[in-house]
């Protein structure tokens, strides 16, 4: 398992805009008990990993990206197995 955090500086606006949009019309996600616009979850998706609380997360294997919160657990976990 091939696991890379993505600065996401190194992606085009194109680029940044399409991962935030895919993620953000999955199916089960949840953004808590209001619910809010594309448009309102774009904008926090985005302020969050441009300001690091969030972290783009790329799988060689599946290769898909994810989001996560930059204290998520799982990524001690993916920090443990790939260091």
């Amino acid at each position: 398992m091939l696991i890379h955090i993505i600065p996401v500086n190194k992606l085009s606006s194109k680029a940044l805009k399409g991962v935030i949009e895919e993620f953000i019309s999955r199916d089960g996600t949840d953004y808590g008990a209001i619910e809010a616009s594309m448009e309102t979850n774009f904008k926090q998706v985005k302020y969050k990993l441009k300001a690091g609380s969030a972290v783009l997360v790329f799988d060689d294997e599946t290769e898909t990206t994810n989001i996560f919160l930059a204290d998520d657990p799982i990524l001690k976990k993916i920090d443990s197995l790939t260091g």
